[in-house]
Order: structure tokens, then sequence, then C-alpha cells
């Protein structure tokens, strides 16, 4: 089982190098981030081929050095970041998109065991010259893209989380000057630290909810700038400005919740599996809810 994993990084490495440098030089847009570079999942490339040629796409490079995970790639000027789990440790690892040569690795720690796998879930992000990922046992660390020194480092247990039965997943957000990620707890759900330092801007006191396996969505939401998140309990639109709980609606999640929310205007749309369905609201001027598509 372990192998099959490590060969499905290594694909998703395979595939990048695809992607990425078959239509090269035409194409280097940057890809910086969980579903890109303002998390809607949309490329704005344009002059993609409508089809391969009759032998494929030529292979340019295949590394099989990603080690163990379900990390996603971030593409960010010719250098590719992922995460895996290599001599019993999850690193933050970082290769160049010409021909594949790792350039440096980091530690994040030991890696999370899992009787469904191992290793680290999240997708590093690239924020100026700097990488932010979170491991599977709740390590976040900043480090420098050109030689992946360390910054700062945090761990999710010193703000109160828990760390979710199949670790924690979260592909972190920058956004302005805060590194925003999910601990979960009591302390506060969501938690917004300073990309620089890595001190606490602020901690969410009045949404608690247990950290799930979903990524936050940043939203301007009737003109207030707030970050969307998704438990099994709830989804809610927290202020980007100082924590405070905005809006809440309830939602029946049950043993895993995963999907990253989507967000077009002041319309939240929310989906899981284990029988929880699908649930759409319209967030009104004064946060007031209307539910547009029920559960199930």
């Amino acid at each position: 089982m372990k192998s099959s994993f490590a060969q499905r990084t290594s694909a998703r490495l395979a595939l990048a190098a695809i992607a990425t440098l078959y239509l090269l030089p035409t194409l280097r847009a940057d890809w910086p981030q969980w579903r890109g570079p303002d998390r809607t999942d949309l490329s704005k490339e344009t002059g993609l081929l409508k089809s391969w040629p009759p032998d494929g796409p030529k292979r340019l490079w295949l590394s099989k050095e990603a080690g163990l995970g379900y990390s996603g790639p971030a593409v960010v000027q010719g250098k590719l970041f992922t995460l895996g789990v290599r001599k019993d440790e999850e690193q933050l690892i970082a290769f160049d998109v010409q021909d594949g040569k790792e350039l440096w690795a980091a530690p994040l720690g030991d890696p999370l065991k899992n009787n469904w796998g191992d290793g680290p879930r999240g997708t590093p992000t690239v924020d100026g010259g700097f990488v932010y990922a979170l491991s599977g046992q709740g390590t976040l660390v900043c480090v420098q893209v050109a030689d992946g020194k360390l910054t700062w480092q945090k761990s999710m247990r010193d703000f109160g989380g828990r760390t979710p039965g199949w670790g924690y997943t979260e592909s972190v957000l920058v956004d302005g000057n805060k590194v925003v990620c999910t601990p979960g707890g009591k302390k506060g759900a969501l938690l917004a630290l300073d990309k620089k330092t890595g001190n606490t801007i602020w901690q969410s006191k009045e949404f608690t909810d247990d950290a799930q396996y979903a990524s936050i969505i940043p939203a301007d939401i009737n003109g207030q700038r707030q970050y969307v998140q998704l438990t099994t309990k709830h989804f809610v639109g927290i202020a980007a400005d100082d924590g405070k709980l905005l809006w809440s609606t309830d939602f029946p999640g049950s043993t895993a919740v995963i999907p990253t929310p989507i967000v077009q205007g002041n319309q939240v749309y929310v989906t899981a599996g284990y029988g929880a369905g699908s649930k759409s609201i319209k967030v009104g001027p004064k946060n007031e809810l209307t539910e547009l598509m029920p559960t199930k």
C-alpha cells in the first residue's frame, strides 16, 4: 500500500513536468497554492493545446524522490514545491521544474501514521520569497524559497488544536500580511498569524469547532473581507481583520468533511460525502442568511 501511495506522488510530479514544461516557453503562469492563484481552481492561461500530439506528450522528466503522501504541487518561478515522507520524516521539498532535480528539503517532523495511508496531505503555499506548509501532525513552517531555510515554526497544538483522524490536511492560506489556518478547538477554530514572524494576530474565539479537512477560502462578501471554512457541524464566515464570527449555518457532516467551499458573489456552496449532501446559502448585507439549497 505504501509503495502505491509513493507511486501516486511520483506520478503527480511527472504530470506536473508534462503540463508545465511541454508548453514552455509560451506558458509560464504560476500556480502558487491549492486550487491556483485565487483558489478558484480556474487557470487564466491561454494558448493551451486542445488535443495531444499523435504520440502523446513527451516526458521531460520523472522524479521518484517526492516521498510518500498526498500533497499536491505548487509551482512558482521555475520551482515545484510539494510534501512527502522520506527517511521516516515529513519534508517540504523543492524541485527544479526544468529538469526535476531536487533543490532542497526542509524537515517538518515525525510523519503522520494512518491505517489508510501515512504522510502529509496539504499543498504548500508560496508567497513572495517564502513557502508555507502544514504537516500531517500540525506543524506549520515558513521557509525561504531560495534554500529552504527555516524562518519560523508553529504547532497547532499550541493553539488548542487536536490532530484529526486523517491528520491535518489543510493547505494554509496567505492573505495580505496573514497566514490563516484551522487548528480547531476551544481556543478558536481559525487562526491568523503574521506571515513574516509567525506571531498571533487573532484566533476566532466565537467559532470553536474541531478541525476537519477543508481549506479556507478568502472572499469579499457584501464589501466585507472574510474567510469561509467548513467543518462537520457548520460552515462560517470569519472577519479577516479581527477573527470575529460574521455568520454561521449548520451543516450535517459525518465522519470526514473534506471539500473546499465555493464562493461566488454573496453565495456560498458546500458539499461533503458520507451522506452529508450539499447546501448553499446567500449572505445578505447584514449577514442574514437565505438558504438556497438544502442538504441531501
